[in-house]
């Protein structure tokens, strides 16, 4: 598996250096990266420890309603204060951001290549002003933040729509890497309200779309379409991050128990399945589209259906990340997996 994670990784680079040097088309080139970016987020969530950062039922009730209200409240600045001052802030705000996610996302493909020592021990940096603020990195962490500054930089200079992507992408895959819904009925509960919150904000309001195009950070991808009057075509990282958690929680059920990756397959399927019904209704009606309003019913369906023929809906839904990862089936199979991944 680490060897398709590897492929995957060489693909997802090849697919967004190719627009520099050939056309690609646009809605190929979105399906592919968001596909590629999921099930490199997923693989990369298998680890001996369940992801460090776990959603809880409420928070999962709650999100729909604080994105709502983050978004209006976006909306609101961007109609009543100017659009570069509130870019500014959160360009500044999103470098930091990207340089940690950046060199997170390199670090283990390079971590093989560099001395064993630089992992042995780390470093703590006290800011000058700020006594309670603290930063603690290895020497291999701070090689693989490099690259971050760089981007960041070229990104704060010239706005290029690769140095963005670049940096959507870590964001992404850390997200996907890191988050998890701890069991699929919190992640349902999560996917239900984010269906409704991207629907309402497409289809009765202008907010969504607005927020947007006026937003000039890396929370969105942009693909060049050739088009001078329509110059990119854009996706945002919810529409990675919030499904790709979902699956890969679906990974790494099938992880735990030993059996191979038959639930993945479904729910990255229904993902795939989703992304494309996307964009087949929006060039259709040539019209901005909730992505969720197809991906949520893909990614759920898919699984629930393959869970329903197999019989096995109850285990998927007592399923608990958290308390399974202590049971010593569940940490053979993880531990089996990551051997994997180190071998291959």
């Amino acid at each position: 598996m680490a060897f398709l994670e590897r492929l995957a990784n060489f693909a997802l680079i090849g697919l967004s250096l190719a627009p520099l040097v050939i056309k690609v088309n646009p809605n190929f080139n979105v399906a592919a990266t968001a596909c590629l970016t999921v099930f490199i987020g997923c693989h990369r969530s298998v680890k001996p420890a369940p992801p460090s950062e776990t959603m809880s039922k409420e928070h999962a009730m709650r999100f729909p309603f604080i994105g709502s209200a983050v978004l209006f409240s976006l909306f609101l600045l961007f109609k009543f204060l100017p659009k570069d001052l509130i870019n500014a802030v959160l360009t500044a705000y999103f470098v930091v951001l990207g340089i940690l996610a950046l060199g997170a996302t390199i670090l283990p493909m390079i971590d093989s290549y560099l001395p064993k020592a630089w992992n042995e021990s780390s470093t703590i940096l006290r800011l000058p002003y700020f006594k309670n603020v603290e930063m603690e990195f290895t020497k291999s962490q701070l090689v693989a933040g490099v690259p971050g500054i760089f981007f960041c930089i070229w990104y704060v200079l010239k706005k290029h729509w690769l140095a963005n992507n670049t940096l959507g992408l870590a964001f992404s895959i850390q997200g996907i890497e890191m988050l998890s819904l701890g069991s699929f009925k919190i992640g349902a509960i999560l996917l239900a309200g984010l269906f409704i919150y991207d629907i309402f904000w497409v289809f009765c309001t202008p907010v969504m779309v607005s927020v947007a195009k006026s937003f000039d950070a890396p929370i969105k991808l942009l693909f060049p379409t050739g088009d001078a009057s329509h110059p990119f075509s854009m996706l945002g990282l919810g529409d990675i991050v919030v499904p790709g958690i979902f699956v890969a929680l679906a990974l790494r059920f099938d992880v735990t128990r030993g059996k191979g990756s038959r639930y993945f397959v479904s729910a990255f399927t229904g993902y795939i399945v989703g992304i494309l019904m996307t964009l087949f209704v929006m060039n259709w009606f040539h019209a901005a589209q909730p992505a969720l309003l197809y991906i949520v019913p893909g990614v759920v369906g898919f699984l629930g259906v393959h869970c329903l023929i197999n019989g096995e809906l109850k285990p998927l839904l007592e399923f608990n990340e958290a308390a399974d990862a202590d049971s010593s089936e569940a940490k053979k199979g993880i531990e089996e997996e990551t051997k994997s991944n180190k071998s291959d």
